[in-house]
């Protein structure tokens, strides 16, 4: 549904741009959404670097400065930058792996200077690679569209389990009644508030429930406040703060695979997200949004941050809310800069405890499973060659989703594609296509039996 205001006018709800106190209000929702997904990379690098807390700072500072420009391009776009889609950007999860890696290896200088070389190459090829990558477009009919939008969601639900239960099985806390409680008191609320509140207070029924959910948090000692002791109050982004780029081939290698996974799960993402706003995503705009997400991630590593890519709980909270307005992404994207900028706001974000998160998350992931159950609905699963790439790309896709160490023995090079299900289950939905596609067409060509009776 359109904002009410401009019910009646032929602009597209994409290009609709709400009132301001409105406006800010939903973007600060999606930054809500994915705050803790941006920072947590960062957190992961820098432990692992044991690098003291101010340097911890401006890494995360970093991450959320670069997360909000790449937002802006994607959403607002610049020639033919961005999707110019409700399209969230932010430091991918997929990189933090091959990033602790490099990190691990022996080195004179600065690790990070080796990552931010590596970063810098992977964002320029995947600049130049987004018009040949776009191509895939054609090959996403309702089957397969369906079935990667349905994994998506299916595939992020662990995720927001993890943020309830908490992610160390051996802390004293993991999983306990206080957290869980948590978790579905702010599950409840988010729930309830989209289904009976009204108008502009439904849109905002995520950032309500957040809300609540610390409200109630906060005397049971669930609220973490000591990140304002440690938070300065400004901070000036200065280019290649935190290491001057170096260049290795293997670390080069390796976030280009990152870069290349990157690019096929933001492709399924935009393509989901183009269902959700009733835009199809055509093979133009997958180019401009790949594009941003090539020149976001090289931006990325000037300013101390990682690999740029979609953020697929922001197209969840797009289906929930029915917000469709790429002018509310970019507004959440200015946000990012000044929660980069100045730290100590992100403080007060970071105040949301990771129960009351993972709470609203159910919510937001379950809706992009739902969208893509939908999209399901328009193929034809009466045919058995179409019922068997749903089946086969969900067997695929869901194996490291529910065995996380599946393909520990794989070769290292394998495992940036393999470990994520939405890659692993997007080319397995492509190639099945492709294979049974092809089988209907040659069976349907073939010349009639010309025996007798035949």
């Amino acid at each position: 549904m359109a904002f009410e205001e401009h019910a009646g006018t032929d602009v597209h709800p994409v290009d609709e741009i709400p009132p301001p106190g409105r406006m800010l209000a939903f973007g600060a929702q999606h930054v809500a959404a994915m705050y803790a997904g941006v920072v947590a990379p960062p957190l992961i690098v820098g432990e692992a670097l044991g690098m003291p807390g101010q340097q911890r700072t401006l890494l995360i500072g970093a991450s959320l400065l670069t997360a909000g420009m790449a937002t802006l391009l994607q959403s607002w776009g610049i020639w033919r930058i961005g999707a110019r889609l409700p399209f969230v950007n932010g430091v991918t999860f997929g990189s933090v792996a091959p990033i602790l890696a490099i990190v691990a290896q022996p080195a004179d200088g600065n690790p990070l200077s080796v990552v931010y070389g590596a970063v810098l190459v992977a964002g320029v090829l995947g600049f130049l690679l987004a018009p040949r990558f776009s191509r895939l477009v054609r090959f996403f009919p309702p089957v397969v569209t369906g079935a990667v939008i349905t994994l998506i969601g299916l595939s992020l639900l662990p995720v927001a389990v993890g943020w309830i239960a908490g992610r160390d099985p051996a802390a004293p806390d993991h999983a306990a009644p206080g957290r869980v409680a948590l978790g579905a008191a702010t599950f409840a609320l988010v729930l309830l508030g989209n289904r009976f509140l009204r108008g502009f207070w439904n849109r905002i029924s995520l950032l309500l429930g957040l809300l609540a959910g610390t409200v109630l948090a906060w005397p049971f000692g669930f609220v973490d406040a000591t990140t304002f002791a440690q938070a300065p109050v400004f901070s000036a982004p200065v280019p290649f703060a935190l290491g001057a780029p170096s260049f290795s081939w293997s670390a080069t290698l390796s976030l280009c695979v990152v870069m290349l996974v990157a690019m096929l799960e933001s492709t399924a993402d935009m393509i989901a997200l183009g269902e959700i706003v009733e835009r199809p995503a055509d093979e133009r705009t997958i180019a401009a949004g790949l594009r941003a997400d090539g020149a976001g991630s090289a931006l990325s590593a000037v300013f101390g941050g990682f690999t740029c890519s979609a953020f697929a709980q922001n197209v969840g909270l797009v289906a929930m809310t029915r917000v469709r307005s790429r002018y509310v992404v970019a507004t959440g994207g200015g946000v990012l800069v000044l929660l980069g900028l100045f730290p100590v706001a992100g403080a007060v974000v970071s105040l949301v405890p990771q129960p009351v998160l993972g709470g609203a998350a159910l919510v937001l992931f379950g809706s992009v499973a739902a969208g893509g159950i939908r999209t399901l609905g328009r193929a034809d699963l009466g045919d058995p060659a179409q019922a068997l790439v749903v089946a086969g790309s969900l067997g695929v896709g869901l194996i490291p989703v529910v065995q996380p160490d599946f393909y520990a023995h794989a070769p290292a090079a394998l495992r940036a594609v393999l470990d994520s299900g939405i890659s692993t289950g997007c080319l397995a939905a492509l190639a099945l296509n492709a294979l049974f596609h092809r089988r209907a067409t040659a069976d349907h060509a073939a010349p009639p039996d010309p025996s007798p009776g035949g």
